[in-house]
């Protein structure tokens, strides 16, 4: 029943693009009659009319229409199974479209992606920098790199997660020089705080871990709040006051010292760093490679 299942779509599919059972039969090399009697036949088991005929074209019932759509899908997907086990005895090869956030995706993923590209010149890399969630399968997008995002993700999506950001606080050291070094949660927040402004106008709380290690979020007054990460860095940098930070952000200021950390011991675990596929793309070697390739990203320091 399967097979004949198979057998009937395909003259059914031939026959609404080529508008005839006469041209849908050229196509396929059979004859008109057993065009059309495959038709018919897939109508009778489906118990529905999905061509309406006249004399000289076939035009598509609304049965036919959403009929027509789910046979294309299942074509196409038998397509690129075929490719993706074909593509196993291939070198990495094709258009590669990958999708990472856009400051993360400068600083961690970008010194990954250029050795990539160098071992691999036949893959086309598309990368699109976006802090936006973004749907694979209806932007296309091969693979993702995503900080935070859903918890569950469906099984058509395959994930690794690759560790959690470690959030410090920092500032530059001439300040702490002028304001004092704060050594407890009650005199950090006498500082003077440059906070992360979201979207909605709201501001990101400041997150402390408890002396039992449970979490804790705190709204804090701020002396300016921004909606750019890299622009409280700047800020941060030119001695304005105090933040909380990822640290992978601030990774090279504070390698130059230009940064100092504050109350080291409060070091909480930020958003969780992953990397996504769609499963049915895995095998494709350019996929495959890209993954190896990503399996080196790092979130903390």
């Amino acid at each position: 029943m399967r097979d004949q299942r198979l057998k009937d779509i395909v003259p059914f599919v031939v026959s609404v693009e080529s508008g005839s059972f006469t041209a849908a039969a050229e196509r396929l090399y059979l004859t008109s009659s057993a065009v059309s009697k495959s038709v018919a036949r897939l109508e009778d088991r489906l118990g529905s009319r999905l061509l309406e005929r006249t004399t000289r074209t076939l035009k598509l019932t609304d049965a036919g229409k959403a009929y027509y759509q789910t046979c294309l899908r299942i074509m196409d997907e038998l397509a690129e199974a075929e490719a993706i086990l074909k593509a196993q005895r291939t070198i990495p090869s094709g258009r590669l479209r990958l999708a990472v956030p856009s400051t993360y995706g400068r600083l961690g993923v970008m010194p990954l992606l250029i050795p990539f590209c160098q071992q691999h010149p036949d893959v086309e890399l598309s990368v699109t920098f976006s802090d936006r969630f973004i749907d694979l399968f209806d932007e296309g997008i091969d693979v993702a790199v995503r900080i935070g995002g859903p918890a569950d993700l469906p099984a058509s999506l395959g994930s690794r997660q690759m560790g959690r950001e470690r959030m410090v606080f920092c500032a530059t050291p001439e300040y702490l020089d002028r304001t004092g070094r704060p050594t407890s949660e009650s005199e950090l927040l006498q500082h003077r705080a440059i906070l992360y402004e979201r979207a909605d106008g709201s501001t990101k709380p400041w997150l402390f871990t408890t002396a039992d290690g449970h979490p804790h979020w705190r709204t804090v007054p701020y002396c300016m709040a921004l909606g750019d990460v890299d622009a409280q860095v700047q800020a941060l940098c030119a001695g304005l006051g105090v933040a909380q930070m990822p640290s992978w952000l601030i990774r090279e200021p504070l390698s130059r010292g230009m940064l100092e950390i504050i109350l080291p011991e409060q070091q909480p675990d930020g958003l969780p760093l992953s990397v996504v596929w769609p499963r049915r793309k895995q095998l494709l070697p350019k996929v495959d490679s890209l993954l190896a390739a990503l399996s080196a990203l790092e979130i903390a320091c």
